[in-house]
């Protein structure tokens, strides 16, 4: 799915209470309430883009006080780390021993590590083989598709955070044809707000929106 270039910045919230939770990331839940029973102290939360990971990572690291880092922007880090650490993207680091270092170091140290990945260490190809071996030794809990229930919870709250009226006939629309992703509900609802700015959100403007966004996909 292609980002729109938007003429802000957004801030996403990661509060514990904005999270819509359903039973395709409820192991999840479970699992990040387990600190103590991750396998090698090691959790690897995968799922598509938009599912809801790094809102978890964030979740998490807010109630253990963990130390957050992004995994493309992850290098030199070879101290033992003194807290517990969340590392989003873990999947795309530029610098493996980085991350490999970390792994280590938490493990010395007994400091849990939370990755987030777009994909499952059985999926990834690591250029480190000691990497690739460590992260196939940690627990590992996939985030599912989103349910119905869920993608309308997500509708709902991107539009009133965007503070944008959405008849039925809109919603119903937007549900029917978008594709069954929390990205692109974010991606609609971001490009409906640009829409918006030049008038009422209609059925024609949506329609014509939602074929922009499907073939830029």
């Amino acid at each position: 799915m292609k980002q729109l270039s938007l003429p802000f910045a957004e801030s996403p919230s990661f509060a514990a209470s904005d999270f819509c939770t359903a039973p395709s990331n409820l192991l999840a839940r479970e699992w990040l309430a387990r600190t103590e029973h991750w396998t090698n102290g090691r959790l690897i939360l995968w799922g598509e883009a938009g599912c809801g990971k790094t809102h978890l990572l964030h979740i998490w690291a807010e109630s253990v006080q963990a130390e957050i880092l992004n995994g493309a922007q992850l290098r030199f880090y070879t101290r033992p780390p003194e807290m517990p650490v969340a590392v989003d993207d873990s999947d795309i680091v530029v610098d493996p021993r980085a991350l490999l270092h970390l792994l280590n170091g938490a493990a010395e140290a007994g400091q849990p590590v939370l990755m987030t990945a777009r994909l499952p260490p059985s999926r990834q190809v690591p250029k480190l083989a000691d990497l690739a071996s460590r992260l196939r030794a940690s627990e590992v809990v996939e985030i599912g598709l989103p349910e119905d229930e869920l993608l309308a919870m997500l509708l709902t709250r991107l539009a009133a955070e965007r503070q944008l009226a959405l008849s039925e006939s809109v919603r119903r629309y937007l549900t029917t044809n978008l594709p069954r992703t929390a990205g692109a509900y974010r991606e609609a609802v971001a490009r409906l707000e640009r829409a918006a700015q030049d008038g009422r959100i209609t059925k024609i403007l949506v329609a014509a929106l939602v074929a922009d966004l499907v073939s830029d996909g």
